[in-house]
């Protein structure tokens, strides 16, 4: 089983529409295409839609070890707005890693590169592996 084939059982992210691209050891790239259901009723994107796609690049980065790893806190700062037709990336990086705990930092941004979001989470690791393996 692939990282992606996994992270599909995340059904409410995979209704919401996001695409996992890539997951290395301590690193995951994920993308949404912003569609009208994103949206809020000010025409921008739903933060909820936002916090989504840097969760969704969180558990998969969290995950890339082996072990199952479930977030125990997380932070989001909204930086600039985006709207329709707009494509997000989120792009999580490891910080830290100890024995059964980690911190992670996820930059979103758009097709353009412009920062959207950071999001910061910490995660607890269980002890059961996933059915997958990534490259380091």
């Amino acid at each position: 089983m692939t990282p992606q084939e996994f992270f599909k059982h995340d059904l409410f992210a995979e209704n919401a529409g996001v695409v996992l691209l890539e997951v290395r050891q301590g690193y995951s790239k994920a993308k949404l295409e912003i569609k009208p259901e994103h949206l809020n009723t000010g025409a921008r994107t739903q933060g909820g839609a936002i916090f989504t796609l840097a969760d969704l690049a969180l558990a998969a980065a969290a995950n890339s070890h082996g072990t199952l790893a479930f977030s125990l806190s997380s932070s989001i700062t909204f930086l600039r707005a985006s709207g329709p037709g707009d494509t997000l990336f989120a792009e999580a990086r490891e910080r830290y890693i100890g024995r059964s705990t980690g911190c992670y930092q996820v930059d979103v941004t758009n097709q353009n590169g412009d920062l959207i979001a950071t999001f910061e989470s910490s995660v607890f690791r269980k002890d059961q592996k996933v059915p997958f393996e990534v490259q380091e």
